[in-house]
């Protein structure tokens, strides 16, 4: 389980304060993203080899209304690893583990420049092996 946190800006929210319902999915990139951060992966990296990771599916199920200001928790497991897929399961919750919102993304890691599936690469999947 990779914990992330974040805090709620007013240009995440609506004109009433309250998180637009698209953020909650750049929430949820950004933990992934700090994911590998953490486990040494550089994107630019991955890049430059012609290796990219690309959101196939989301499924949302927004359970309570964040809002600005507020500091949250975006909690990330990895829940299924194929070879070139995984599928994420993360939740954004405050420090009393009320939840806000549940997400199951799935991700391909594709070849971008032929935007084709590709095994991830061995030393990601054995990071998310011993972190699921």
């Amino acid at each position: 389980m990779f914990r992330w946190p974040i805090s709620v800006y007013y240009e995440d929210t609506d004109a009433g304060g309250v998180v637009y319902h698209s953020n909650y999915l750049n929430f949820f990139e950004r933990a992934r993203t700090e994911w590998l951060r953490a486990i040494g992966v550089s994107q630019t990296a991955l890049l430059a080899d012609d290796v990219a990771f690309v959101v196939k599916r989301a499924e949302l199920d927004f359970c309570k209304a964040a809002r600005f200001e507020q500091n949250l928790i975006v909690e990330t497991k990895v829940i299924q690893l194929k070879k070139a897929s995984m599928v994420f399961e993360q939740r954004l919750i405050d420090e009393h583990g009320v939840v806000y919102c549940e997400a199951e993304i799935l991700v391909a890691c594709i070849a971008l420049s032929r935007m084709r599936p590709i095994a991830i690469p061995q030393n990601i999947a054995q990071e998310f092996k011993g972190g699921s």
